[in-house]
């Protein structure tokens, strides 16, 4: 933002902060119609859409909505540093990962004591050599009200280091390298790109993910030479299907360099050796509803896919018949109903393969020999995920275990003796495990579906209809939920709050089959699940029917309108951060960053039958003259994925229609984008201010 404009928001705050003590802004109507080939709706919130976010009189309303929310919180000011303090008292502040080898050196990273950002560096040779730093970051973020450093990668030499950073919040990277003997820059420079790094083995020739101005779609990878102009780059794929998102990548053995490109419901892969990346071969061609992903060890591929498996398989096929095809393909692992293939990693003799299997999810070993050794855990509700594994030489496994009770640990367990040591446990100061309890518990939804529920809360807390509920959810793209130890959640269950993830239809906690069940024209199943949780969970006296506060962000957003259109009264509060919620107008215009990659997400609205259903569940289509439960809505101006305008025409509907006097809270973040302020300590800061509006609503604001 200018300096222009930025005074011009300070005095639009100063100027309606007496007033906003009083009443809630409100905001100019300017009738707009929005077109389609379905019909027409009037908008008179369209014009709140600036994408040069420059408008002065839309810029006046968001300082007043930050405003007003200033001056609603003010009371709660002590409660929410409080808060904040109890979250970083379980932070161990000099914390650093575990190291990982990789090409003769030590990989980790490190926190110092107050620092946002962490230091990485590198070891030669063992874990006690003497360090040499890749990144310092808390220098690199000076002079940066944001920063992000993303994807970076060391050339296979060991001498330079390229990486993505963003220090805007728009999710457009500038790729930069530097000479690490030196620690001197080099003047090449690549902007707007996918946080998406790979080196040839050559060690100067990078290849990146170029995005489009406008759209932002990551639509064609380039070879950059160091050294060379930029204008110069070869253009070694392009992808002209604008529902196609893409990447490149190296295998697990470091042979070939692959460019995949996937949208909702196919993927396509193609490779070339990472010594001349510059003919690619086609493992598979696209076909719609063909998903796959492939990775090479050896001298054979290996392939998890949807084909004949809805839950997906792994599959091989050797180098010299990867040309044949899918009839070449021979079945590693069998397809299940109950068992879904979340990921794996090639080894020399194995593959460990990432799974869910019964709304968890965990790691077993197979061996090149057939045989399949899970790995076990003693809670009813956890997650265990693959870490970092850049050796496929060795026997060991890392992974990482926890839960919403035990902190994430780091293990590794041996393939082929079966042996597991831990590396590492997450340390959470002022935490201890023995005093919480975690549940699963099976929520009946209205159409018979069981719906598992993660659930964690304090001993002692009361189980008799009274206690205050926090219920989160996401459920869309297939993203599932997993459970986990969150420092900024220890003084909510301190206070006898319970905490429930709904893992609702849409994700893929329970497989396949629980995403297609909750997207498409099958989308409100979502909702209704959500809504189906909250009242078994009052039923069961987990809680008051009247302390419940939901929350979810971005899509997990959408949910949240959702659910304040067609259930209000089963909620005291609800926390929507970043959402998605004018979904019709967003999925009619191409040029929005996101649209044509997710048709198969929420429909084409350009289909009749897409755009009535996205219609009858759209939150702001859908807000009425009615009551609705206290309200807190975040967004960030620069939000790349979910546009400032979509929450901000949002909150002004609701501000029209809205018939109770429940608090209606809009925080508007002026220099971030889609995940807030960048920072280790800053978003707990930023979420204390919510957690605090959330205790006043429940009733525990001490």
């Amino acid at each position: 933002m200018t300096i222009r404009y930025m005074m011009l928001a300070s005095v639009a705050l100063v100027s309606t902060a007496a007033v906003a003590q009083v009443q809630p802004p409100r905001v100019a109507k300017k009738p707009f119609q929005v077109t389609s080939p379905n019909g027409a709706r009037e908008d008179d919130y369209y014009w709140l859409r600036d994408d040069t976010r420059k408008n002065p009189e839309m810029l006046a309303y968001l300082a007043a909505e930050n405003a007003y929310a200033d001056a609603q919180l003010a009371s709660l000011k002590p409660l929410q540093a409080k808060l904040y303090e109890e979250t970083v008292s379980h932070i161990k502040q000099d914390d650093g990962s575990v190291p990982y080898a990789k090409n003769g050196y030590y990989y980790g990273s490190r926190f110092q004591t107050g620092a946002d950002y962490p230091i990485l560096e590198r070891r030669k040779g063992s874990r006690t050599a003497p360090a040499e730093t890749l990144f310092d970051e808390p220098a690199m973020a000076k002079g940066h009200s944001f920063f992000a450093l993303s994807d970076w990668a060391i050339s296979p030499d060991n001498r330079r280091v390229a990486w993505a950073e963003d220090t805007v919040g728009r999710r457009q990277y500038v790729l930069k390298v530097k000479d690490l003997a030196t620690g001197a820059s080099i003047a090449d420079t690549l902007s707007n790109i996918e946080p998406n790094v790979v080196w040839a083995d050559d060690n100067k020739t990078l290849l990146y993910v170029e995005k489009d101005p406008v759209t932002l779609r990551g639509y064609r990878v380039k070879a950059h030479v160091l050294g060379t102009p930029v204008a110069s780059d070869r253009l070694l794929y392009e992808e002209k299907d604008d529902t196609y998102s893409m990447g490149v990548s190296r295998t697990a053995d470091d042979k070939f360099v692959c460019i995949g490109v996937s949208s909702t419901v196919s993927d396509e892969q193609r490779c070339a050796p990472a010594a001349a990346p510059t003919s690619f071969t086609i493992v598979a061609p696209r076909a719609r509803e063909f998903r796959y992903s492939a990775d090479h060890i050896g001298n054979r591929w290996i392939i998890r896919t949807n084909k004949a498996a809805k839950n997906y398989k792994l599959v091989t096929v050797a180098d010299a018949d990867l040309a044949k095809g899918t009839a070449a393909w021979r079945d590693l692992t069998p397809a299940s109903d109950t068992v879904f293939i979340e990921g794996f990693k090639p080894f020399d003799g194995f593959v460990a393969i990432d799974q869910r299997e019964g709304g968890n999810r965990m790691i077993r070993v197979l061996s090149d020999a057939g045989k399949s050794t899970p790995v076990t855990a003693d809670e009813p509700t956890y997650r265990m995920s693959l870490d970092v594994n850049e050796e496929t030489s060795t026997p060991w496994v890392r992974y990482t275990y926890g839960s919403l009770v035990t902190p994430t640990t780091t293990y590794e367990v041996n393939a082929k003796t079966g042996e597991r040591r831990v590396l590492k446990v997450a340390p959470v100061p002022g935490y201890d495990p023995a005093k919480y309890v975690t549940e699963r518990v099976w929520a009946p939804a209205r159409d018979g579906t069981r719906i598992p529920v993660s659930l964690v809360y304090a001993k002692g807390t009361k189980r008799d209809g009274t206690a205050p509920l926090f219920q989160y959810a996401y459920g869309s793209y297939g993203i599932s939920s997993d459970p986990a130890v969150d420092p900024g959640r220890i003084g909510l269950l301190d206070r006898g709050v319970i905490y429930a993830i709904a893992h609702i239809r849409g994700g893929q906690e329970m497989g396949r089959g629980w995403y297609d069940d909750g997207h498409l024209l099958n989308k409100k199943k979502s909702f209704t699940d959500f809504i189906d949780v909250t009242r078994y969970l009052v039923a069961q006296k987990y809680a008051a029917r009247d302390r419940v506060a939901a929350m979810g962000g971005s899509a997990g957003g959408l949910l949240m309108g959702g659910v304040a259109n067609m259930a209000p009264a089963d909620y005291k509060l609800i926390i929507a951060q970043v959402p998605f919620v004018d979904v019709v107008t967003t999925m009619l215009d191409a040029s929005i960053p996101l649209t044509t990659f997710e048709y198969d997400e929420w429909g084409n609205p350009a289909q009749k039958a897409s755009y009535d259903y996205m219609l009858s569940y759209s939150p702001y289509d859908n807000v009425k003259a009615k009551a609705y439960p206290a309200l807190y809505v975040g967004t960030g101006l620069w939000d790349s994925q979910v546009q400032y305008y979509e929450p901000t025409k949002w909150v002004a509907k609701l501000r029209e229609l809205k018939t109770d006097k429940n608090p209606l809270l809009f925080r508007v973040n002026m220099e971030a984008g889609h995940g807030g302020k960048s920072g280790r300590f800053e978003r707990y800061r930023q979420n204390s201010e919510w957690q605090a509006f959330m205790l006043q609503q429940l009733g525990l604001a001490k």
